[in-house]
Order: structure tokens, then C-alpha cells, then sequence
């Protein structure tokens, strides 16, 4: 076990160190995890298991724990309460907007994507 919690963690160092190395946008650990995901990959289309037993178990006991980590953002939403009741206009609107305008592009990308998709069709 103390070996695959060394590959999760080898993994994030390779991530955050991509990350601020190359100046990308994308968190360092999500990085890492992209990854430990090719590399579990091509060790699986070598024909070995993809995923050791240890690195299963540190999986699951990590996933079953997760919801610890919605901890702290609903203390600190309670914290933070009367902030929030006091914009709650501003911010349903952002949340109503940005739903609203990521359903939109999302159709228009999948309109575009089928209007070139019937094109190629004999």
C-alpha cells in the first residue's frame, strides 16, 4: 500500500511540476491523474493488470472518504451565510446565466459538429 500511495503522489509532483514548468491552465494534480490514467493504460495493453490490488485498495478507501471533503466548503458556506443571502440576486443570476450559456454553446458546438458529420455521408 505505502507504494501505490507513492505512485498517487509521484503523480501529482509530476502534474503540479508540468503545470508551473509549462504555464498551463490546468491544475497540477488534474494533470497528474491524466497521467497516472495513460500509464495505467499502457501497463494494461502490456498484459499486465492495469491497476495493482494495492492501488485499488488506496482507491477505494480514498473514494470512500471523499465526502470528508465536502466538509470544509459547507462550513464554509455556513460561515459565510449572510454574504451570500445578501448577494443571492447577483449570483442566482450568474448561476441561471452560465447554465443558461453553457447549454447554448454546448448545442451550438453539437450543431455544427452534426451539420459537418451529414456532409461527409455519402
Amino acid at each position: 500500500m505505502p507504494a501505490a500511495f507513492l505512485t498517487l503522489l509521484a503523480c501529482q509532483l509530476v502534474g503540479t511540476l508540468m503545470q508551473r514548468l509549462l504555464a498551463l491552465p490546468v491544475p497540477g494534480p488534474v494533470i497528474g491523474m491524466f497521467l497516472l490514467t495513460g500509464a495505467l493504460l499502457w501497463r494494461g495493453r502490456r498484459g499486465h493488470p492495469a491497476v495493482s490490488p494495492d492501488l485499488d485498495r488506496l482507491a477505494r478507501a480514498l473514494i470512500a472518504m471523499l465526502g470528508l471533503l465536502f466538509v470544509p466548503a459547507g462550513v464554509g458556506v455556513m460561515a459565510e451565510w449572510p454574504i451570500l443571502t445578501a448577494n443571492a440576486l447577483p449570483i442566482g443570476v450568474a448561476l441561471v446565466g452560465s447554465t443558461v450559456l453553457a447549454i447554448l454553446v454546448t448545442g451550438g458546438v453539437m450543431h455544427l459538429c452534426m451539420r459537418g458529420e451529414g456532409a461527409r455521408r455519402p
